[in-house]
Protein backbone atom coordinates (compact mmCIF):
# COMPACT_ATOMS: atom_id res chain seq x y z
CA UNK A 1 0.00 0.00 0.00
CA UNK A 2 1.34 3.40 -0.87
CA UNK A 3 2.17 5.91 1.80
CA UNK A 4 0.03 8.46 -0.01
CA UNK A 5 -3.12 6.61 0.96
CA UNK A 6 -2.26 5.26 4.40
CA UNK A 7 -4.04 7.74 6.66
CA UNK A 8 -7.23 8.96 5.03
CA UNK A 9 -9.53 8.06 7.88
CA UNK A 10 -8.33 9.21 11.26
CA UNK A 11 -10.37 10.07 14.30
CA UNK A 12 -11.32 13.69 14.85
CA UNK A 13 -9.42 13.66 18.14
CA UNK A 14 -6.22 12.28 16.62
CA UNK A 15 -3.10 14.35 17.00
CA UNK A 16 -3.24 16.71 14.03
CA UNK A 17 0.55 16.59 13.88
CA UNK A 18 0.25 12.87 13.09
CA UNK A 19 -2.48 13.43 10.49
CA UNK A 20 -0.28 15.95 8.69
CA UNK A 21 3.04 14.15 9.04
CA UNK A 22 5.02 14.63 5.83
CA UNK A 23 5.82 10.92 5.54
CA UNK A 24 2.11 10.10 5.44
CA UNK A 25 0.68 12.95 3.48
CA UNK A 26 3.37 14.34 1.24
CA UNK A 27 2.75 17.84 2.56
CA UNK A 28 4.89 20.15 4.65
CA UNK A 29 4.96 19.52 8.38
CA UNK A 30 6.91 20.60 11.41
CA UNK A 31 10.16 18.95 12.42
CA UNK A 32 9.96 15.74 14.44
CA UNK A 33 9.91 16.15 18.22
CA UNK A 34 13.34 16.11 19.89
CA UNK A 35 14.50 12.87 21.52
CA UNK A 36 13.75 12.53 25.25
CA UNK A 37 16.33 14.30 27.32
CA UNK A 38 18.61 12.31 29.65
CA UNK A 39 19.08 15.33 31.86
CA UNK A 40 18.75 14.53 35.53
CA UNK A 41 19.71 10.88 35.14
CA UNK A 42 22.65 9.48 37.09
CA UNK A 43 25.37 7.18 35.83
CA UNK A 44 26.36 4.16 37.80
CA UNK A 45 22.92 3.55 39.33
CA UNK A 46 22.78 6.74 41.42
CA UNK A 47 19.56 8.72 42.19
CA UNK A 48 17.29 5.66 41.96
CA UNK A 49 14.42 7.21 43.99
CA UNK A 50 14.06 9.95 41.37
CA UNK A 51 14.17 7.41 38.63
CA UNK A 52 11.53 5.30 40.33
CA UNK A 53 9.29 8.31 40.86
CA UNK A 54 9.63 9.18 37.17
CA UNK A 55 8.82 5.62 36.19
CA UNK A 56 5.76 5.69 38.41
CA UNK A 57 4.50 8.85 36.76
CA UNK A 58 5.37 7.41 33.39
CA UNK A 59 3.38 4.26 34.13
CA UNK A 60 0.35 6.30 35.06
CA UNK A 61 0.68 8.33 31.84
CA UNK A 62 1.04 5.19 29.77
CA UNK A 63 -2.02 3.73 31.45
CA UNK A 64 -4.09 6.83 30.67
CA UNK A 65 -2.99 6.78 27.05
CA UNK A 66 -3.72 3.06 26.79
CA UNK A 67 -7.24 3.49 28.15
CA UNK A 68 -7.86 6.34 25.73
CA UNK A 69 -6.76 4.16 22.84
CA UNK A 70 -9.04 1.36 23.97
CA UNK A 71 -11.94 3.79 23.81
CA UNK A 72 -11.03 5.52 20.57
CA UNK A 73 -9.42 2.96 18.30
CA UNK A 74 -12.41 0.58 17.93
CA UNK A 75 -14.38 3.42 16.40
CA UNK A 76 -11.79 3.88 13.67
CA UNK A 77 -10.10 0.53 13.29
CA UNK A 78 -9.82 -0.69 9.72
CA UNK A 79 -10.62 2.64 8.14
CA UNK A 80 -7.29 3.51 6.62
CA UNK A 81 -6.81 3.11 2.89
CA UNK A 82 -5.72 -0.52 3.13
CA UNK A 83 -9.27 -1.41 4.19
CA UNK A 84 -10.89 0.94 1.68
CA UNK A 85 -9.14 -0.35 -1.40
CA UNK A 86 -11.47 -2.35 -3.65
CA UNK A 87 -8.63 -4.46 -5.09
CA UNK A 88 -4.88 -4.58 -5.32
CA UNK A 89 -4.84 -2.18 -8.23
CA UNK A 90 -1.68 -0.10 -8.50
CA UNK A 91 -2.09 3.08 -6.50
CA UNK A 92 -2.07 6.31 -8.44
CA UNK A 93 0.02 7.62 -5.59
CA UNK A 94 2.90 5.33 -6.57
CA UNK A 95 2.64 5.24 -10.34
CA UNK A 96 2.48 8.06 -12.83
CA UNK A 97 0.45 7.31 -15.95
CA UNK A 98 1.44 8.96 -19.20
CA UNK A 99 0.59 8.51 -22.88
CA UNK A 100 2.22 5.25 -23.91
CA UNK A 101 4.01 6.90 -26.82
CA UNK A 102 6.61 9.64 -26.75
CA UNK A 103 8.69 11.86 -29.00
CA UNK A 104 10.79 8.89 -30.10
CA UNK A 105 7.71 7.20 -31.58
CA UNK A 106 7.79 6.83 -35.39
CA UNK A 107 6.13 9.83 -37.13
CA UNK A 108 2.37 9.89 -37.26
CA UNK A 109 0.86 9.42 -40.72
CA UNK A 110 -1.55 12.24 -41.69
CA UNK A 111 -5.09 11.17 -42.53
CA UNK A 112 -7.07 12.89 -45.29
CA UNK A 113 -10.34 14.45 -44.19
CA UNK A 114 -12.17 17.09 -46.18
CA UNK A 115 -15.74 18.21 -46.74
CA UNK A 116 -14.94 20.37 -49.76
CA UNK A 117 -14.56 24.13 -50.00
CA UNK A 118 -18.14 25.05 -49.24
CA UNK A 119 -19.15 25.54 -52.88
CA UNK A 120 -19.30 21.88 -53.86
CA UNK A 121 -21.79 19.50 -52.23
CA UNK A 122 -20.49 17.72 -49.18
CA UNK A 123 -19.36 14.18 -49.94
CA UNK A 124 -21.96 11.55 -49.17
CA UNK A 125 -19.89 8.51 -50.11
CA UNK A 126 -16.79 7.10 -48.48
CA UNK A 127 -13.30 7.16 -50.05
CA UNK A 128 -12.47 4.26 -52.30
CA UNK A 129 -9.44 3.34 -50.25
CA UNK A 130 -9.06 3.02 -46.50
CA UNK A 131 -6.12 4.40 -44.51
CA UNK A 132 -3.07 2.17 -44.51
CA UNK A 133 -1.27 0.98 -41.40
CA UNK A 134 2.31 2.15 -40.75
CA UNK A 135 4.96 0.35 -42.75
CA UNK A 136 6.50 -0.84 -39.50
CA UNK A 137 3.81 -1.16 -36.85
CA UNK A 138 5.59 -0.38 -33.64
CA UNK A 139 4.85 -1.16 -30.06
CA UNK A 140 4.12 1.63 -27.65
CA UNK A 141 6.81 4.17 -26.92
CA UNK A 142 7.53 2.00 -23.88
CA UNK A 143 7.12 -1.66 -24.97
CA UNK A 144 6.66 -2.69 -21.33
CA UNK A 145 3.86 -0.19 -20.65
CA UNK A 146 0.90 -2.15 -19.36
CA UNK A 147 -2.64 -0.84 -19.73
CA UNK A 148 -4.44 0.36 -16.59
CA UNK A 149 -5.97 -2.36 -14.44
CA UNK A 150 -9.55 -1.65 -15.51
CA UNK A 151 -8.64 -3.20 -18.89
CA UNK A 152 -8.63 -6.54 -17.11
CA UNK A 153 -12.43 -6.45 -17.05
CA UNK A 154 -12.30 -7.12 -20.79
CA UNK A 155 -11.50 -10.72 -19.90
CA UNK A 156 -14.43 -10.80 -17.45
CA UNK A 157 -16.92 -9.41 -19.96
CA UNK A 158 -15.95 -11.99 -22.60
CA UNK A 159 -15.68 -14.97 -20.23
CA UNK A 160 -19.11 -16.49 -21.11
CA UNK A 161 -17.86 -17.22 -24.65
CA UNK A 162 -14.25 -18.20 -23.90
CA UNK A 163 -14.83 -21.91 -24.26
CA UNK A 164 -17.37 -22.37 -27.05
CA UNK A 165 -16.77 -19.13 -28.94
CA UNK A 166 -19.36 -16.79 -30.45
CA UNK A 167 -21.63 -18.03 -33.22
CA UNK A 168 -23.56 -15.96 -35.73
CA UNK A 169 -26.75 -17.27 -34.16
CA UNK A 170 -25.71 -15.96 -30.74
CA UNK A 171 -24.96 -12.51 -32.19
CA UNK A 172 -28.30 -12.37 -33.99
CA UNK A 173 -30.14 -13.31 -30.81
CA UNK A 174 -29.03 -9.90 -29.54
CA UNK A 175 -31.09 -8.06 -32.11
CA UNK A 176 -34.04 -7.55 -29.76
CA UNK A 177 -31.75 -5.56 -27.43
CA UNK A 178 -29.77 -3.71 -30.10
CA UNK A 179 -30.24 -0.25 -31.57
CA UNK A 180 -27.83 -0.96 -34.39
CA UNK A 181 -25.56 -3.66 -35.77
CA UNK A 182 -22.04 -2.58 -36.72
CA UNK A 183 -19.78 -4.74 -38.86
CA UNK A 184 -16.13 -4.09 -39.66
CA UNK A 185 -14.80 -5.85 -42.74
CA UNK A 186 -11.29 -5.13 -44.04
CA UNK A 187 -11.09 -1.84 -42.15
CA UNK A 188 -14.44 -0.49 -43.41
CA UNK A 189 -17.50 -0.01 -41.20
CA UNK A 190 -21.11 -0.83 -42.04
CA UNK A 191 -24.20 -0.12 -39.95
CA UNK A 192 -27.68 -1.60 -39.96
CA UNK A 193 -30.03 0.55 -37.87
CA UNK A 194 -32.86 -1.13 -35.98
CA UNK A 195 -34.17 1.89 -34.02
CA UNK A 196 -33.04 5.36 -33.19
CA UNK A 197 -31.49 6.05 -29.82
CA UNK A 198 -32.19 8.91 -27.45
CA UNK A 199 -30.59 12.07 -28.88
CA UNK A 200 -27.39 11.12 -30.75
CA UNK A 201 -26.00 8.35 -28.60
CA UNK A 202 -25.90 6.00 -31.58
CA UNK A 203 -24.37 8.61 -33.91
CA UNK A 204 -21.45 9.47 -31.63
CA UNK A 205 -20.86 5.85 -30.64
CA UNK A 206 -20.47 5.01 -34.32
CA UNK A 207 -18.34 8.11 -34.81
CA UNK A 208 -16.04 6.92 -32.03
CA UNK A 209 -15.58 3.52 -33.68
CA UNK A 210 -14.75 5.27 -36.95
CA UNK A 211 -12.03 7.26 -35.17
CA UNK A 212 -10.61 4.00 -33.84
CA UNK A 213 -10.45 2.71 -37.42
CA UNK A 214 -8.59 5.86 -38.43
CA UNK A 215 -6.20 5.93 -35.48
CA UNK A 216 -5.29 2.24 -35.63
CA UNK A 217 -5.78 1.73 -39.35
CA UNK A 218 -5.34 -1.87 -40.44
CA UNK A 219 -5.22 -3.15 -36.87
CA UNK A 220 -8.93 -3.44 -36.01
CA UNK A 221 -10.12 -6.99 -36.74
CA UNK A 222 -13.25 -7.93 -38.64
CA UNK A 223 -16.10 -7.93 -36.11
CA UNK A 224 -19.87 -8.17 -35.99
CA UNK A 225 -21.43 -6.46 -32.97
CA UNK A 226 -24.89 -5.69 -31.68
CA UNK A 227 -24.99 -2.39 -29.79
CA UNK A 228 -27.60 -1.24 -27.27
CA UNK A 229 -27.78 2.49 -26.55
CA UNK A 230 -30.09 2.43 -23.55
CA UNK A 231 -28.88 2.35 -19.97
CA UNK A 232 -29.26 -0.76 -17.74
CA UNK A 233 -27.93 -4.12 -18.87
CA UNK A 234 -30.56 -6.47 -20.33
CA UNK A 235 -28.85 -9.83 -20.94
CA UNK A 236 -29.60 -11.64 -17.67
CA UNK A 237 -26.95 -14.10 -16.56
CA UNK A 238 -29.59 -16.26 -14.85
CA UNK A 239 -31.27 -16.91 -18.21
CA UNK A 240 -28.10 -18.55 -19.54
CA UNK A 241 -26.72 -20.21 -16.42
CA UNK A 242 -26.73 -23.66 -18.05
CA UNK A 243 -25.05 -22.53 -21.29
CA UNK A 244 -23.39 -19.08 -20.99
CA UNK A 245 -22.11 -19.20 -24.58
CA UNK A 246 -25.72 -19.14 -25.80
CA UNK A 247 -26.11 -15.63 -24.41
CA UNK A 248 -26.18 -12.89 -27.04
CA UNK A 249 -23.03 -10.73 -26.83
CA UNK A 250 -24.53 -7.23 -26.61
CA UNK A 251 -22.35 -4.12 -26.30
CA UNK A 252 -23.57 -1.24 -24.12
CA UNK A 253 -22.29 1.50 -21.82
CA UNK A 254 -22.76 -0.21 -18.44
CA UNK A 255 -23.85 -3.38 -16.70
CA UNK A 256 -24.29 -4.83 -13.22
CA UNK A 257 -23.25 -8.14 -11.70
CA UNK A 258 -26.49 -9.83 -12.79
CA UNK A 259 -26.05 -9.12 -16.52
CA UNK A 260 -23.70 -10.32 -19.28
CA UNK A 261 -23.63 -7.18 -21.42
CA UNK A 262 -20.20 -6.10 -22.72
CA UNK A 263 -19.11 -2.68 -21.47
CA UNK A 264 -17.97 -0.12 -24.06
CA UNK A 265 -16.94 3.58 -23.72
CA UNK A 266 -19.95 5.88 -23.89
CA UNK A 267 -20.66 8.30 -26.73
CA UNK A 268 -19.85 11.47 -24.80
CA UNK A 269 -16.08 10.94 -25.11
CA UNK A 270 -16.59 12.35 -28.63
CA UNK A 271 -19.19 14.94 -27.64
CA UNK A 272 -22.74 15.40 -26.42
CA UNK A 273 -24.03 18.26 -28.55
CA UNK A 274 -27.59 18.30 -27.18
CA UNK A 275 -26.31 19.54 -23.79
CA UNK A 276 -23.45 21.62 -25.21
CA UNK A 277 -20.70 19.24 -24.06
CA UNK A 278 -17.72 18.94 -26.39
CA UNK A 279 -15.22 16.15 -26.89
CA UNK A 280 -13.49 14.86 -23.76
CA UNK A 281 -9.93 16.18 -24.32
CA UNK A 282 -11.02 19.78 -24.84
CA UNK A 283 -13.45 19.72 -21.95
CA UNK A 284 -10.84 18.20 -19.68
CA UNK A 285 -8.50 21.09 -20.49
CA UNK A 286 -11.24 23.62 -19.66
CA UNK A 287 -11.79 21.95 -16.30
CA UNK A 288 -8.05 21.98 -15.62
CA UNK A 289 -7.95 25.74 -16.17
CA UNK A 290 -10.88 26.23 -13.79
CA UNK A 291 -9.11 24.10 -11.19
CA UNK A 292 -6.17 26.49 -11.44
CA UNK A 293 -8.40 29.55 -11.24
CA UNK A 294 -10.24 28.49 -8.07
CA UNK A 295 -7.97 26.43 -5.86
CA UNK A 296 -9.43 23.81 -3.55
CA UNK A 297 -8.98 25.69 -0.23
CA UNK A 298 -10.84 28.68 -1.71
CA UNK A 299 -13.91 26.64 -2.68
CA UNK A 300 -17.19 26.51 -0.79
CA UNK A 301 -16.87 23.91 2.03
CA UNK A 302 -19.94 21.95 0.95
CA UNK A 303 -20.87 19.07 -1.36
CA UNK A 304 -22.31 20.08 -4.75
CA UNK A 305 -24.59 18.27 -7.17
CA UNK A 306 -26.59 19.52 -10.12
CA UNK A 307 -28.65 17.32 -12.37
CA UNK A 308 -32.07 16.05 -13.36
CA UNK A 309 -33.66 14.49 -10.25
CA UNK A 310 -36.57 13.13 -12.27
CA UNK A 311 -34.69 10.34 -14.04
CA UNK A 312 -34.35 8.06 -11.00
CA UNK A 313 -35.96 7.59 -7.59
CA UNK A 314 -32.60 7.70 -5.83
CA UNK A 315 -31.97 11.21 -7.16
CA UNK A 316 -35.25 12.30 -5.66
CA UNK A 317 -34.03 10.91 -2.33
CA UNK A 318 -30.82 12.88 -2.72
CA UNK A 319 -32.78 16.14 -3.08
CA UNK A 320 -34.10 15.61 0.46
CA UNK A 321 -30.58 16.45 1.66
CA UNK A 322 -31.13 20.11 0.78
CA UNK A 323 -30.89 22.35 3.89
CA UNK A 324 -34.34 22.73 5.43
CA UNK A 325 -36.07 23.17 8.79
CA UNK A 326 -32.85 24.27 10.41
CA UNK A 327 -31.01 21.08 9.35
CA UNK A 328 -27.96 21.44 7.12
CA UNK A 329 -26.58 18.23 5.61
CA UNK A 330 -23.58 20.06 4.06
CA UNK A 331 -25.06 19.49 0.58
CA UNK A 332 -25.83 22.15 -2.02
CA UNK A 333 -28.16 20.54 -4.56
CA UNK A 334 -29.62 22.05 -7.73
CA UNK A 335 -32.20 20.73 -10.17
CA UNK A 336 -31.19 20.96 -13.82
CA UNK A 337 -33.94 22.05 -16.21
CA UNK A 338 -32.50 21.24 -19.62
CA UNK A 339 -35.28 22.97 -21.53
CA UNK A 340 -34.49 26.21 -19.70
CA UNK A 341 -30.75 25.60 -20.21
CA UNK A 342 -31.24 25.31 -23.96
CA UNK A 343 -33.31 28.51 -24.08
CA UNK A 344 -30.72 30.23 -21.93
CA UNK A 345 -27.85 29.19 -24.16
CA UNK A 346 -26.40 26.95 -21.42
CA UNK A 347 -25.10 30.03 -19.58
CA UNK A 348 -25.73 28.42 -16.19
CA UNK A 349 -24.81 24.90 -17.23
CA UNK A 350 -21.08 25.06 -17.88
CA UNK A 351 -19.40 21.94 -16.51
CA UNK A 352 -16.01 23.64 -15.94
CA UNK A 353 -17.73 26.41 -13.95
CA UNK A 354 -19.11 23.83 -11.53
CA UNK A 355 -15.76 23.24 -9.79
CA UNK A 356 -16.54 25.80 -7.08
CA UNK A 357 -17.21 23.50 -4.11
CA UNK A 358 -14.77 21.44 -2.11
CA UNK A 359 -16.80 18.27 -2.61
CA UNK A 360 -18.75 16.89 -5.57
CA UNK A 361 -21.48 14.26 -5.40
CA UNK A 362 -21.80 11.48 -7.96
CA UNK A 363 -25.09 9.60 -8.11
CA UNK A 364 -26.47 7.22 -10.70
CA UNK A 365 -29.27 8.11 -13.06
CA UNK A 366 -31.37 5.52 -14.82
CA UNK A 367 -28.17 3.46 -14.54
CA UNK A 368 -24.63 4.85 -14.52
CA UNK A 369 -24.34 8.55 -15.36
CA UNK A 370 -22.19 10.23 -18.01
CA UNK A 371 -21.55 13.00 -15.47
CA UNK A 372 -19.18 10.69 -13.61
CA UNK A 373 -15.97 11.64 -15.44
CA UNK A 374 -16.77 15.36 -15.40
CA UNK A 375 -17.41 15.28 -11.64
CA UNK A 376 -14.18 13.36 -11.04
CA UNK A 377 -12.13 15.93 -12.99
CA UNK A 378 -12.72 18.85 -10.58
CA UNK A 379 -9.88 18.14 -8.10
CA UNK A 380 -12.55 18.01 -5.39
CA UNK A 381 -13.13 14.80 -3.41
CA UNK A 382 -16.02 12.92 -4.99
CA UNK A 383 -18.66 11.65 -2.59
CA UNK A 384 -19.62 8.58 -4.61
CA UNK A 385 -23.07 7.22 -3.82
CA UNK A 386 -22.65 3.46 -3.99
CA UNK A 387 -24.16 1.91 -7.09
CA UNK A 388 -24.52 -1.55 -8.64
CA UNK A 389 -23.73 -0.23 -12.12
CA UNK A 390 -20.32 -0.61 -13.71
CA UNK A 391 -18.83 1.38 -16.57
CA UNK A 392 -15.22 1.44 -17.75
CA UNK A 393 -14.36 4.33 -15.42
CA UNK A 394 -15.96 3.17 -12.16
CA UNK A 395 -14.30 -0.22 -12.50
CA UNK A 396 -10.92 1.41 -12.02
CA UNK A 397 -11.79 3.52 -8.97
CA UNK A 398 -10.54 2.62 -5.50
CA UNK A 399 -12.49 3.68 -2.40
CA UNK A 400 -10.46 5.92 -0.12
CA UNK A 401 -7.99 6.71 -2.87
CA UNK A 402 -10.14 8.15 -5.64
CA UNK A 403 -13.42 8.82 -3.82
CA UNK A 404 -15.28 8.67 -0.51
CA UNK A 405 -18.13 6.10 -0.50
CA UNK A 406 -21.62 7.36 0.41
CA UNK A 407 -24.23 4.93 1.68
CA UNK A 408 -27.25 5.02 -0.63
CA UNK A 409 -29.60 4.01 2.21
CA UNK A 410 -28.92 7.11 4.34
CA UNK A 411 -27.31 9.59 1.99
CA UNK A 412 -27.90 12.77 3.98
CA UNK A 413 -26.17 11.55 7.13
CA UNK A 414 -23.38 10.01 5.08
CA UNK A 415 -22.77 13.21 3.09
CA UNK A 416 -22.75 15.37 6.21
CA UNK A 417 -20.23 13.14 7.93
CA UNK A 418 -17.94 13.03 4.88
CA UNK A 419 -17.91 16.82 4.52
CA UNK A 420 -17.35 17.37 8.23
CA UNK A 421 -14.46 14.92 8.18
CA UNK A 422 -12.92 16.49 5.10
CA UNK A 423 -13.14 20.01 6.49
CA UNK A 424 -11.36 18.84 9.64
CA UNK A 425 -8.73 16.95 7.63
CA UNK A 426 -8.20 19.18 4.58
CA UNK A 427 -4.83 17.77 3.50
CA UNK A 428 -6.16 14.23 3.25
CA UNK A 429 -9.48 15.25 1.73
CA UNK A 430 -7.69 17.32 -0.86
CA UNK A 431 -5.48 14.38 -1.76
CA UNK A 432 -8.51 12.18 -2.47
CA UNK A 433 -9.79 14.84 -4.86
CA UNK A 434 -6.45 15.20 -6.61
CA UNK A 435 -5.97 11.46 -6.99
CA UNK A 436 -9.45 11.00 -8.42
CA UNK A 437 -8.89 13.86 -10.82
CA UNK A 438 -5.49 12.47 -11.83
CA UNK A 439 -7.13 9.12 -12.55
CA UNK A 440 -9.52 10.56 -15.13
CA UNK A 441 -6.84 12.79 -16.67
CA UNK A 442 -4.25 10.07 -17.03
CA UNK A 443 -5.85 6.63 -16.98
CA UNK A 444 -9.02 7.77 -18.76
CA UNK A 445 -7.27 9.84 -21.43
CA UNK A 446 -8.30 9.27 -25.04
CA UNK A 447 -5.09 7.29 -25.56
CA UNK A 448 -6.42 4.67 -23.18
CA UNK A 449 -10.03 4.94 -24.32
CA UNK A 450 -8.96 4.00 -27.85
CA UNK A 451 -6.67 1.27 -26.55
CA UNK A 452 -9.55 -0.16 -24.52
CA UNK A 453 -11.71 -0.23 -27.64
CA UNK A 454 -8.98 -1.87 -29.71
CA UNK A 455 -8.21 -4.55 -27.13
CA UNK A 456 -11.89 -5.27 -26.55
CA UNK A 457 -12.67 -5.64 -30.26
CA UNK A 458 -9.50 -7.68 -30.81
CA UNK A 459 -10.34 -10.14 -28.03
CA UNK A 460 -13.96 -10.24 -29.17
CA UNK A 461 -12.90 -10.91 -32.77
CA UNK A 462 -10.81 -13.87 -31.65
CA UNK A 463 -13.94 -15.52 -30.27
CA UNK A 464 -16.02 -15.24 -33.46
CA UNK A 465 -16.54 -18.66 -35.02
CA UNK A 466 -17.52 -17.21 -38.37
CA UNK A 467 -16.22 -14.60 -40.78
CA UNK A 468 -18.26 -11.38 -40.52
CA UNK A 469 -19.99 -10.25 -43.69
CA UNK A 470 -21.86 -7.06 -44.55
CA UNK A 471 -25.57 -7.35 -43.67
CA UNK A 472 -27.94 -6.96 -46.62
CA UNK A 473 -29.49 -3.70 -45.40
CA UNK A 474 -26.34 -2.16 -43.92
CA UNK A 475 -24.91 1.19 -45.01
CA UNK A 476 -21.22 2.01 -45.10
CA UNK A 477 -20.17 4.83 -42.80
CA UNK A 478 -16.95 6.83 -42.61
CA UNK A 479 -15.79 10.14 -41.18
CA UNK A 480 -16.78 12.04 -44.32
CA UNK A 481 -20.25 10.52 -44.66
CA UNK A 482 -21.05 11.34 -41.02
CA UNK A 483 -19.36 14.71 -40.47
CA UNK A 484 -19.86 16.51 -43.78
CA UNK A 485 -23.70 16.57 -43.69
CA UNK A 486 -23.69 17.45 -39.97
CA UNK A 487 -24.41 21.00 -38.86
CA UNK A 488 -24.04 23.24 -35.83
CA UNK A 489 -22.86 21.78 -32.56
CA UNK A 490 -22.97 18.25 -33.97
CA UNK A 491 -20.44 19.18 -36.61
CA UNK A 492 -18.30 21.06 -34.08
CA UNK A 493 -18.06 17.99 -31.86
CA UNK A 494 -17.01 15.86 -34.82
CA UNK A 495 -14.41 18.38 -35.93
CA UNK A 496 -13.03 18.47 -32.38
CA UNK A 497 -12.73 14.71 -32.11
CA UNK A 498 -11.74 13.55 -35.61
CA UNK A 499 -8.49 11.57 -35.66
CA UNK A 500 -6.07 13.31 -37.99
CA UNK A 501 -3.26 10.73 -37.97
CA UNK A 502 -2.67 7.01 -38.22
CA UNK A 503 -0.79 6.04 -35.08
CA UNK A 504 2.81 4.99 -35.62
CA UNK A 505 2.69 3.09 -32.34
CA UNK A 506 0.79 0.19 -30.92
CA UNK A 507 -1.56 0.08 -27.92
CA UNK A 508 -0.52 -0.51 -24.35
CA UNK A 509 -0.16 -4.15 -23.33
CA UNK A 510 -3.37 -5.84 -22.19
CA UNK A 511 -2.86 -7.15 -18.63
CA UNK A 512 -3.95 -10.69 -17.70
CA UNK A 513 -7.27 -11.60 -16.10
CA UNK A 514 -7.77 -11.10 -12.38
CA UNK A 515 -6.57 -13.91 -10.15
CA UNK A 516 -8.98 -15.66 -7.79
CA UNK A 517 -7.48 -13.76 -4.87
CA UNK A 518 -8.03 -10.41 -6.61
CA UNK A 519 -11.61 -11.36 -7.44
CA UNK A 520 -12.27 -12.03 -3.75
CA UNK A 521 -10.77 -8.67 -2.81
CA UNK A 522 -12.97 -6.84 -5.31
CA UNK A 523 -16.05 -8.69 -4.04
CA UNK A 524 -15.23 -7.47 -0.53
CA UNK A 525 -16.01 -3.84 -1.34
CA UNK A 526 -19.34 -4.09 0.50
CA UNK A 527 -17.35 -4.58 3.72
CA UNK A 528 -15.74 -1.22 3.10
CA UNK A 529 -19.11 0.47 3.09
CA UNK A 530 -20.11 -1.26 6.32
CA UNK A 531 -16.96 -0.01 8.02
CA UNK A 532 -17.61 3.55 6.89
CA UNK A 533 -21.23 3.23 8.00
CA UNK A 534 -20.13 2.06 11.45
CA UNK A 535 -17.80 5.04 11.70
CA UNK A 536 -20.67 7.38 10.81
CA UNK A 537 -23.00 5.84 13.39
CA UNK A 538 -20.46 5.90 16.20
CA UNK A 539 -19.63 9.52 15.55
CA UNK A 540 -23.13 10.85 14.94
Amino acid sequence: MSSSSSSFFRQDGDDERVALAPEENGVGGGPPPPPPSNKGGAPGGRRWPSVLRMRGVGSVMIGVVFLALLILIPRWVGLDASFLRDSNMVSTGTRQWHPHHNISTPPLMPLPFSCGNGTAPAPTTCPATTPSPPSKPAGGGDPTQSCPDYFRYIHDDLRPWRGAGITREAVERGRRHAYFRLVVVSGRAYVQTYRRSYQTRDVFTQWGILQLLRRYAGRVPDVDIMFACDDPGQVRAADFAAAPADAPPVFRYCKDKTTLDIVFPDWSFWGWPEVNIGAWPGLLEEVRRENERVRWPEREPFAFWKGNPGVARIRGELMKCTPSNGKDWNARLFSQDWNYAIRNGFKDSSIPKQCLHRYKIYIEGNAWSVSEKYIMACDSPVLFVTTPFQDILSRGLVAGEHYWPINRDHMCESIKFAVDWGNRHPAEARRIGEQGSRFVREQMSMDYVYDYMLHLLTEYGKLLRYKPTVPENAVEICAESMACPAEGRHRQCMDESVEKFVAGFGPCTLPPPFTEKEVREIAAREKVLRRVEKMEMENS
